[in-house]
């Protein structure tokens, strides 16, 4: 039997008017109520039906571009690239293929409950396209809740594209297009190169160990190192800690690795970011950059240049990327063979990365 939205009414122990309003965000609601309604939608799976399925078969002009953290430039860089192709106009003046959309960022904070919330709410609004971007947390049940939710989303007429985000496993068919990023790859060259330079006491100072990024820049890592020979506690981990993708991260991991090993002469760190706190820290402790300790981020932000000394990195062109998926949500672009085509990561060599001190 349908679920009906007296059902969502009465599981969120709310009207149905409310409910309505929730739905339609016609009308202010509180916060606490609105949250109320929203879990009720996603633990009952509600979906329009009826005189409604009608509308459902027609999309708007609304885009959802969902991210982990807009104030992060990873994120924020990507989120723009794909909301300029929104507004981009033919030479004449005219909009592109079906004229311009209303993008809307939606800041998922990381948090899972929250993505699938945002999904919902933009099926309920029937949105023209909808792209993922980043990573998302390795959790097989997660990522069978997000299949099926973008799998109805395409069923509407929804054009879903990832950016920088893994395929799905489960109904892949949902997907027009997937441009995951070759985070493996980047970390492989990233920890080569220190390896070239003759480091053989390398930190990573890693993400959070339950996103798939972090996983795939660890995997290459740990691949590099156990080419060199490496392998033990120092490709297991013992030269390994984990924490959030911003600054502090850097610091305190950077403080636990030298804790752990005095003689450290290199760090990889998660991201840019990151690694700007990992240099803190070392600078700190009365080390020099790379005199002392090598430091290396990843992603290539805009800031990584101009740090002091200029970081080595792995290039991400999230600006390429962010817009190639604006142009695939509107149709601009053909779909790729296969429906992936895996960004390739460059490794970028800067002043912060050097020999290792001898004596």
């Amino acid at each position: 039997m349908s679920v009906t939205l007296s059902d969502v009414a009465n599981r969120a122990k709310v009207s149905p008017a409310t409910v309505s309003r929730v739905l339609n965000g016609n009308y202010p609601v509180a916060a606490a109520t609105r949250e109320r309604v929203l879990r009720a939608v996603d633990e009952l799976d509600y979906v329009l039906n009826g005189p409604a399925s009608a509308l459902a078969a027609s999309t708007s002009d609304l885009v959802g571009i969902l991210v982990n953290d807009i104030a992060d430039p990873f994120f924020g860089i990507m989120a723009s690239a794909v909301q300029a192709e929104m507004g981009c106009q033919d030479g004449d003046g005219t909009g592109r293929a079906g004229g311009e959309k209303l993008a809307v960022v939606c800041n998922t904070g990381g948090a899972p409950d929250r993505e699938l919330t945002y999904l919902t709410l933009l099926q309920r609004q029937r949105a023209a396209a909808v792209v993922l971007t980043g990573d998302t947390v390795d959790d097989p049940a997660h990522a069978a809740a997000v299949a099926a939710k973008l799998a109805r989303l395409a069923e509407a007429g929804t054009r879903v594209v990832l950016c920088g985000r893994p395929p799905l496993t489960a109904h892949p068919d949902a997907v027009l297009a997937a441009l995951p990023f070759d985070n493996r790859g980047g970390g492989r060259a990233l920890t080569s190169h220190l390896l070239e330079l003759g480091h053989r006491s390398i930190g990573h100072v890693a993400g959070p160990a339950e996103r798939t990024t972090t996983r795939h820049r660890l995997e290459g890592h740990r691949e590099a190192l156990a080419a060199a020979g490496l392998g033990g506690d120092r490709a297991g981990g013992g030269l390994t800690v984990h924490g959030p993708y911003d600054r502090r991260s850097g610091y305190e991991g950077a403080r636990e690795l030298l804790r752990r090993e005095p003689g450290l002469t290199a760090v990889v760190a998660a991201n840019d970011t990151v690694a700007l706190g990992v240099c803190a820290a070392l600078r700190e402790a009365g080390l020099r950059i790379p005199q002392d300790v090598s430091v290396a981020g990843f992603d290539d932000l805009p800031f990584s240049a101009d740090a002091v000394p200029a970081l080595t990195t792995v290039r991400l062109p999230l600006q390429a990327a962010g817009a190639r998926a604006g142009r695939l949500a509107l149709g601009t672009e053909k779909p790729p063979p296969g429906r992936v085509a895996e960004i390739a990561a460059e490794l970028v060599v800067r002043d912060s990365t050097g020999a290792p001190r001898t004596g």
